[in-house]
């Protein structure tokens, strides 16, 4: 990465140099290009400043800790930038502060994605003599935290594996991740680990040793049985509670409605005027109209 001035003085020292205050560096530290010689004139007429544009080129981390400040302040996040340089052309930065959590995203999609652009800012080329700096971004110590994790959950699926028998698909991981699947899990016997599909969807698949190893199409083809073997349980679960369900709420409704041996009839209701006899037998004669059976 580099920033560009264009600046105008009485000659082109003069001029390289205000451009490298302004650029935040010495003189040493800068390129420049000549756009306008200076011009004397005759007796201070005609007379004309040097045009110069100077040029100065950013050191990797320079442009690293330039580009992830001017994002954070474009995202109004409240974050600071630590880099810490070993020398040997690798350097740790972290994103400290309040918000800076932001960044990480879902088990670090968003940590790995700012810290490819951080590389990609970081070590464009600009000059033949600028060497790669390879830097990894962390945030709040996530990769020490999710490489933990990741090593617990191999041991809990190898040990599934070495009981069950049966081969368990991990979800889609990125390559670093893998790794740390791949090196723990050799740490114990009797299983192994390959992966499989595409990139930007591989998959750490662990299975016992001795057996075939896994494949995509196998894995698709145990991953589909699988699921069928789960509707199928699922449907024989649900056909053994329903009759069940069934005899509670016969049982149900027979508690309700049943009259106990015991207690006496309820008296008719007694028809205490004609009208009322004559109300009960038209009722009478057009519900048996009505349900001939």
């Amino acid at each position: 990465m580099k920033k560009e001035v264009t600046v105008q003085a009485k000659t082109v020292e003069e001029a390289v140099a205000e451009g490298a205050v302004q650029l935040g560096t010495d003189k040493s530290g800068v390129i420049y290009e000549v756009i306008e010689e200076a011009k004397k004139g005759f007796l201070g007429m005609g007379s004309a400043p040097a045009k110069v544009k100077v040029t100065y080129v950013m050191k990797p981390l320079e442009a690293a800790r330039n580009f992830v400040e001017t994002l954070i302040a474009d995202l109004e996040l409240d974050a600071q930038v630590v880099i810490h340089d070993d020398g040997n052309g690798e350097a740790l930065m972290e994103i400290v502060g309040p918000d800076a959590s932001a960044l990480i995203g879902h088990h670090g999609d968003t940590l790995d994605a700012f810290q490819y652009l951080v590389n990609l800012a970081a070590n464009k080329k600009e000059t033949d003599e600028r060497k790669y700096t390879r830097i990894s971004v962390d945030i709040e110590n996530y990769r020490e935290k999710r490489e933990q994790a990741l090593r617990a959950l191999a041991d809990r699926m190898a040990a599934k594996v070495k009981k069950n028998g049966r081969s368990i698909t991990l979800e889609p991981m990125n390559a670093y991740e893998r790794r740390i699947i791949h090196a723990q899990v050799q740490t114990i016997d009797g299983v192994s680990t390959s992966s499989v599909g595409p990139e930007g969807n591989r998959r750490v698949v662990i299975y016992t040793e001795g057996s075939e190893k896994p494949t995509e199409e196998s894995v698709a083809k145990s991953e589909h049985d699988s699921s069928r073997r789960d509707r199928r349980n699922q449907k024989n679960s649900r056909q053994k509670k329903a009759p069940r369900q069934k005899t509670e709420e016969q049982s149900s409704r027979e508690t309700t409605y049943k009259r106990p041996a015991n207690a006496p009839r309820p008296q008719p209701r007694k028809i205490e005027k004609a009208k009322d006899l004559d109300a009960y037998f038209a009722k009478l004669k057009e519900f048996s109209s009505n349900n001939p059976n």
